[in-house]
């Protein structure tokens, strides 16, 4: 539970969705009246869904929010990364690894390290991460990752089947049980009308099934950057919980 001006809320972190797809997801729950009032609020890059009650006392609180909080969370699914006011996302993913006993390999070009950097912020990820590989050119793609030549000649470097080879990749290389991997164009230039700037394939493989992902974001290359990295991470928060939960 969070302290607010009015008394108590349960809180739901969601990132990489607007805030009316949440608020559709959430539509009942809004509607409806009781001793807990549910609104959601924008917080930068991610929607926080709030649960909030005028109990000054922190247990009763928590009693009086418990029905809607189970509704909330059957609402929001694998949405919400946190319910905790200062996580980050990467504190939920290494919570997530060390929990599952998994260990993760990154596999970045665009984003330059920066997932990586990101995990190793985190105290305690010396236990579930393997290796980070920056395979920035054509060349450190094939060489480390083995994706095949064909691939990129055929999809080119920032194509959903490259990203799907780098993180099958990375996992075999790393010898993990995960690996999520990014390739984009960050900007500002490079882009093409075709594939414009900020479009970027996130890729996570979990033993052997791997999912990607397109986005488009929009910013300065190192605004680019920094969503790619959240969105990855986020994928492979989600993974984890399709697999292991």
């Amino acid at each position: 539970m969070m302290k607010t001006e009015k008394g108590y809320a349960r809180l739901y972190k969601v990132y990489g969705r607007s805030e009316g797809e949440v608020r559709d997801r959430l539509r009942p729950i809004l509607k409806q009246g009781g001793a807990a009032v549910v609104y959601t609020r924008r917080r930068g890059k991610e929607i926080q869904v709030l649960a909030e009650t005028g109990e000054q006392d922190e247990e009763r609180a928590k009693a009086v929010s418990r029905p809607v909080a189970a509704e909330i969370k059957r609402a929001l699914g694998d949405w919400y990364y946190s319910t905790r006011e200062n996580e980050t996302m990467e504190e939920a993913v290494v919570r997530l690894l060390i929990k599952y006993n998994l260990t993760v390999s990154t596999a970045e070009s665009c984003t330059g390290g920066m997932i990586a950097a990101k995990l190793v912020n985190v105290a305690g990820v010396s236990e579930v991460f393997r290796e980070g590989y920056v395979t920035y050119s054509n060349k450190a793609k094939r060489k480390l990752l083995k994706v095949g030549k064909t691939t990129l000649k055929e999809y080119g470097a920032v194509s959903r089947q490259t990203a799907k080879e780098m993180a099958e990749g990375g996992m075999a290389l790393a010898d993990s049980d995960i690996c999520v991997a990014v390739t984009g164009i960050a900007g500002p230039d490079g882009g093409t009308k075709e594939k414009p700037v900020g479009l970027v394939f996130i890729g996570c493989c979990v033993r052997g099934e791997t999912e990607v992902e397109k986005w488009n974001f929009r910013g300065s290359r190192q605004e680019i950057r920094e969503q790619s990295a959240l969105a990855a991470l986020d994928l492979l928060r989600r993974m984890i919980l399709k697999n292991f939960r």
